[in-house]
C-alpha cells in the first residue's frame, strides 16, 4: 500500500469537511474518547487542511528561494572567486587586513624531504616505463616495420546499375570482393 500524495490527502481532508456538512449539518460526534459537534470537528479538520496547505505553500517558496539561490551562486561565484584571489594577492602579507575580509593567508607550501624528492623520482620513472612514454626526440626516431602487405582495391557498385541479383537470391554467398550490407 502507498502512501497517497500530498494533494491526495488534502482532498481527502477537505471532502471529509464538506460530507460532514452536508450530511450532519447538527450532528453530535464521539470520537476515541472527545465529544465533537459538527462545527468543532469541521474546525479541527479544517485546521489541518490550514496546515497542509501552509506546509505545501512553504515548500514551493523554499524551492523558488533555493532556485533563486543557485541562478545567483553561478552568476555572481566566479567574480567571488576572483575577488577571493584578488585580495589575497594584494595584502598577502597583512593578516589581520585579510582577516577583516574573513580570509586566511595560504598556507606557505613545505618542502620535500631528500627520501620523498627519492620515492617521487622514483615512481614517475617506474609509471613512465609502465605506459612506455618516451620523450618528443625518442618517439621521432620510433618507425614500424610492415612487411607483406597487399592492397586489394574495393570496387562498390553504384546507385545507377542495377543488381545483377534477383531479390529472391539474397541468402546466397557474396561476391568475393564486394562488401555486403
Amino acid at each position: 500500500m502507498s502512501s497517497p500524495t500530498k494533494a491526495a490527502a488534502l482532498a481527502r481532508v477537505l471532502g471529509l469537511i464538506a460530507g460532514t456538512q452536508k450530511h450532519f449539518p447538527n450532528g453530535s460526534f464521539t470520537l476515541g474518547s472527545t465529544a465533537f459537534t459538527t462545527a468543532s470537528l469541521v474546525q479541527l479538520l479544517q485546521s489541518l487542511a490550514d496546515a497542509m496547505t501552509a506546509a505545501n505553500s512553504a515548500q514551493a517558496s523554499a524551492k523558488d528561494a533555493l532556485a533563486a539561490e543557485e541562478g545567483a551562486q553561478a552568476k555572481v561565484g566566479p567574480f567571488v572567486q576572483a575577488y577571493e584571489r584578488f585580495v589575497l594577492a594584494a595584502f598577502s602579507n597583512a593578516n589581520q587586513t585579510l582577516a577583516d575580509f574573513s580570509l586566511t593567508p595560504p598556507k606557505a607550501r613545505t618542502p620535500l624531504t631528500i627520501e620523498q624528492k627519492a620515492a617521487a623520482k622514483a615512481k614517475a620513472a617506474a609509471t613512465r616505463a609502465a605506459r612506455g612514454t618516451t620523450s618528443k626526440k625518442k618517439k621521432l626516431t620510433v618507425q614500424g616495420n610492415v612487411t607483406g602487405v597487399t592492397v586489394t582495391p574495393i570496387t562498390a557498385p553504384t546507385a545507377a546499375q542495377p543488381s545483377a541479383q534477383p531479390a529472391s537470391s539474397a541468402s546466397s554467398a557474396p561476391t568475393p570482393g564486394v562488401p555486403t550490407k
